[in-house]
């Protein structure tokens, strides 16, 4: 077999950034995207065993060990496939670290990318998730997301426009059985009105002596931001944000704004949503810097579950549900978990 390499009955603690202590029945390390057809068709001979794609292990929370088939992809290449004066197509394998993506394309001078500086994770992580941050969203630049269709053995070219991006959410995401994402494919400009207006990024930039801001001043503005905020996971394990802040209508974010005026509120994926702050609910409810074993909530923000050392991913599960118990007995708003949960159901006990 080439283009991969396989081991059975691996430890995934340092493979998950929250580092629980969970095991894979077996773990393959993918370096060719061709060889995904032999690996499933050899994974799947396997009693029928279910099979899960890994990155960097920073979206998911671990509840119990994994029985069948963990796929990592390794593949990190970048490189552009087609510029010109305006901007470049860029294209990205899988495997490669997503802030270090952001860096390469500010260093030739595009932008975009800049708002979502030091979101942990990998390339192929990125439709999957949406992921975002600071008033961006990777969904904004994506041309193309090059996938493995399980069903068929193929790999597939799917557009933007199939993509299904909505917040935090792609068809990707919905289809977790389907896709296994290979590569991505970027259209970034080389010029573009930068966003300034989340809070905090104007006086951090203040703060740096910056006067006339570019993309890369507002890259660095926002990795000084988050690297004060949210704790490291090589130092305390997290997978940052752990629930999305909730989307309602503007009928019910007005109620809520009555009640309590205090409730930070943003602008919804449409004209007649809005977004609500789900770490201001949670910190409102007592929960920012509480502890319980190994298992807490960041001291320095309260979307951020931590494992202070040898917390289980189901005690730290646990723990999540109660946050969002307290939150929707005071706000009546249901909150939902960022990462992906594997081994449990979010919202009771039964097993997958």
């Amino acid at each position: 077999m080439t283009g991969f390499q396989l081991a059975e009955n691996i430890s995934l603690q340092g493979r998950n950034t929250f580092r629980v202590p969970a095991r894979a029945a077996m773990l393959a390390d993918v370096t060719d995207a061709d060889s995904l057809a032999e690996l499933f068709d050899y994974a799947m001979l396997r009693d029928g065993n279910p099979v899960l794609v890994l990155g960097e292990g920073s979206n998911l929370l671990f509840a119990d060990d994994y029985p069948g088939v963990v796929i990592c992809l390794t593949m990190a290449g970048m490189r552009m496939i087609g510029e010109n004066s305006a901007g470049a197509l860029v294209r990205c394998e899988a495997g490669a670290n997503w802030n270090d993506l952001v860096g390469w394309t500010l260093a030739r001078g595009l932008v975009g990318l800049e708002n979502m500086a030091l979101i942990p994770g990998t390339v192929g992580a990125a439709p999957i998730q949406n992921i975002g941050a600071y008033g961006a969203e990777a969904g904004e630049f994506i041309e193309t997301v090059e996938a493995f269709r399980r069903d068929t053995g193929q790999i597939k070219r799917v557009t933007k426009a199939d993509c299904e991006f909505g917040y935090r959410d792609s068809l990707f995401k919905r289809e977790p059985d389907v896709w296994v994402v290979t590569a991505v494919e970027f259209r970034l400009p080389r010029e573009r009105e930068l966003r300034l207006d989340y809070a905090g990024v104007h006086e951090e930039l203040a703060a740096m002596g910056v006067t006339q801001a570019r993309a890369v001043h507002v890259a660095e503005a926002i990795s000084r931001i988050r690297t004060r905020k949210l704790p490291n996971p090589a130092i305390l394990g997290n997978a940052g944000s752990f629930f999305k802040n909730p989307i309602v209508t503007i009928d019910q974010a007005e109620a809520l704004k009555s009640q309590h005026p205090a409730l930070p509120i943003f602008p919804g994926v449409s004209a007649d949503s809005r977004k609500i702050s789900a770490a201001w609910m949670i910190e409102s409810c007592g929960w920012k810097g509480y502890r319980e074993g190994d298992a807490g909530i960041a001291a320095q923000h309260a979307l951020v579950l931590v494992n202070y050392g040898n917390a289980s991913g189901a005690q730290l599960l646990d723990l999540a549900r109660r946050v969002a118990t307290s939150v929707h007995e005071k706000f009546q708003i249901a909150l939902e978990p960022e990462p992906r949960i594997i081994g449990a159901r979010f919202d009771n006990t039964s097993r997958e």
